[in-house]
């Protein structure tokens, strides 16, 4: 497998050594995925962590070009059939997540079924959520996965509470009170090393993979 890191930035860096620890080539990596050339797009898995801004101009192209995506940028959930029925319609494999941690996902199995186990008990849900000053999108794109979890299990929709701090890497927190209790569950992720390496995991999973998945959905 080869891949193409799409947006160089600290996540694409990342990117790179996660590759690296795992003897993957890296065809190359580009602020630009529009201008890989055709020849080396097709034979390789796009991974992509850019802004929505640029995700949602590239998107059409990446579909065209690649012979696999996986996509880390948030920011784009008001367009998302539209993505997903472009990578369909174009025959390529795509893998997206609102966060690749492998520990954010397990997070999310967690809140699952804490909500199955409460509903109908009378718990009030609540999603709070921190990140650094440099994140572009509040609510973080994990934080509407937690909320829409919960109002799709719980039958209750949460509220949201954004709070952009330092480098705080990524907080996450489900609250559910009731009258007799609370319960809290929270990730923190202490770098985004975790987000690369799932990344990275996620590139692997497209080997023989056919439609557009989330990521969750093949691991757990």
């Amino acid at each position: 497998m080869k891949v193409v890191i799409s947006g160089y930035g600290r996540m694409g860096h990342m990117v790179e050594a996660a590759l690296q620890r795992r003897g993957i080539e890296l065809a190359c990596a580009s602020e630009d995925v529009c201008a890989v050339p055709d020849e080396v797009a097709r034979e390789c898995v796009v991974i992509d962590f850019t802004t929505p801004e640029a995700f949602r101009a590239n998107y059409p192209t990446i579909a065209r070009k690649f012979k696999a995506a996986v996509i880390g940028t948030t920011g784009w959930n008001d367009i998302h059939d539209e993505v997903c029925a472009t990578f369909e319609a174009a025959g390529t494999p795509m893998v997206w997540a609102s966060n690749f941690s492998l520990g954010v996902n397990a997070f999310f199995a967690a809140v699952e079924k804490a909500c199955k186990v409460l509903k109908g008990q009378g718990y009030e849900p609540r999603v709070d959520e921190i990140h650094h000053i440099h994140k572009l999108d509040a609510p973080s794109g994990t934080a509407k996965s937690i909320a829409g979890i919960i109002t799709d299990t719980l039958g209750v929709e949460p509220p949201i509470g954004a709070q952009r701090i330092g480098e705080v890497p990524g907080i996450h927190t489900a609250t559910f009170t009731s009258e007799v209790d609370k319960l809290v569950f929270t990730h923190e992720a202490f770098s985004r090393q975790g987000f690369a390496e799932g990344a990275v995991v996620a590139a692997l999973l497209t080997e023989g993979l056919q439609g557009v998945h989330e990521f969750k959905d093949l691991i757990l």
